[in-house]
């Protein structure tokens, strides 16, 4: 795809009250002026960036597919027309069927796009399983590369530590079915299995969950001594080490659970609360792009309405602000695990409450099924446990011994 040029820079102007954004963890001085009349008269992508040393310049916004499903073929070629041109998804999302999707839809449009796989590649998969698993998302894209090719939701290190994994991408580049390897991940030692890859030098790219709920510097700004906190300090710094390293950044679960419906009483002159979500994560010049997923035409059209910016808009921070104060104590935040040795039984809270929140924010009950089946200690013996020593541990007021059971009776 010919990327088009960078749109003209928007309005700025300073943001001076007892400091400055540039302690947000963000390196921002200023904020954007108001977004109503920046926005162009038809949705399409602004920005395209580049992706570490790649070469690949990507959609700042960009398509997720892990919930796209067979006769929507329709909405990636929306996604296409309005210049979305990297779309990422996994061999397991709806069982293969994200990946045939997407081929059907971008038949006779390879050369134009960039297409990102992931496989989940444990401590003693062999490099010939990682190998087929690649040759059938091959066959199901009907192509005959995959641009990127992902070691799927790594949360331990000794995943990154198989020799297998590396014997098997240096074989598939050789062989021309994958350009450039990453990892991906969003869960409680991300930033551990992030560091490893990074000094690994073996990734081209990472994935990683971001979003403004998991800057320290966001709480500690904005909503002054109310009671909650951030347990990720050290994303901002591994997102700076590996666009330091030439490793491309992309970022997921930048909407913070996505309750879209909770904020619309309060968007006002086309500032949506999902725009300032994807502009502060933007923001940060270490962030190449972010993936959303994509469900219909409105909510495309919507969000490539954030693309283009570089910095937040004056509307957006309200707007943060006041979700994080309706939804802080609901959410599970991505990569924070303070729960992780409450359970005596080990039961994975932070991914029950991941797969929980596919089904209860997202909707998406076979989504969040289809993940909670992975979990390899799910909350089965929270059935029973009437100790509850995880009740009191979420630090962020999460209700863990209230929410853990009914999930598995949901999801199992």
């Amino acid at each position: 795809m010919k990327n088009p040029q960078d749109p003209p820079t928007i309005g700025r102007r300073e943001f001076i009250r007892s400091g400055t954004l540039a302690g947000l963890g963000v390196g921002l001085a200023a904020l954007a002026g108001p977004v109503s009349a920046a926005i162009p008269p038809a949705p399409q992508v602004r920005r395209y960036t580049p992706l570490g040393r790649t070469g690949m310049k990507i959609s700042d916004i960009s398509f997720g597919a892990d919930r796209l499903s067979p006769g929507q073929e329709d909405l990636v070629r929306h996604a296409f027309d309005v210049g979305i041109n990297y779309f990422d998804t996994a061999e397991n999302y709806r069982d293969g069927e994200s990946e045939t999707t997407l081929g059907n839809a971008l038949r006779g449009k390879r050369d134009k796009v960039f297409l990102t796989s992931k496989t989940l590649a444990w401590p003693d998969t062999g490099k010939d399983t990682m190998m087929q698993a690649l040759e059938g998302s091959l066959r199901r894209f009907q192509t005959d590369y995959i641009d990127v090719y992902f070691n799927h939701a790594v949360n331990d290190v000794a995943r990154l530590k198989n020799p297998e994994w590396y014997e098997f991408t240096e074989e598939a580049k050789k062989q021309g079915k994958i350009r450039f390897t990453g990892m991906s991940g969003h869960a409680g030692h991300l930033t551990e299995c992030l560091d490893y890859a990074l000094d690994s030098g073996k990734f081209d790219a990472i994935l990683c969950a971001y979003n403004f709920g998991q800057d320290p510097h966001f709480y500690q700004r904005f909503l002054g001594s109310f009671d909650m906190v951030a347990r990720q300090p050290d994303l901002p710094r591994v997102i700076q080490k590996a666009t330091q390293r030439g490793v491309g950044v992309v970022v997921m679960k930048t909407l913070m659970g996505a309750r879209l419906n909770d904020m619309r009483p309060y968007e006002r002159d086309h500032a949506t609360f999902a725009q300032a979500a994807f502009r502060w994560v933007l923001s940060n010049p270490n962030v190449n792009g972010l993936i959303v997923s994509m469900t219909s035409r409105e909510s495309i059209d919507e969000y490539v309405g954030a693309s283009g910016f570089t910095s937040v808009a004056a509307e957006d921070l309200p707007l943060l602000e006041r979700y994080a104060r309706i939804n802080g104590t609901s959410y599970c935040k991505h990569a924070c695990d303070a729960c992780e040795s409450a359970c005596p039984a080990g039961v994975g809270i932070s991914d029950v409450m991941r797969t929980r929140m596919y089904a209860v924010d997202y909707r998406d009950l076979r989504m969040a099924r289809d993940e909670y089946a992975m979990i390899a200690r799910n909350a089965e013996a929270c059935l029973t446990c009437t100790a509850k020593p995880c009740a009191n541990v979420c630090p962020h007021g999460l209700k863990i011994d209230a929410l853990t059971a009914p999930a598995h009776r949901l999801l199992s």
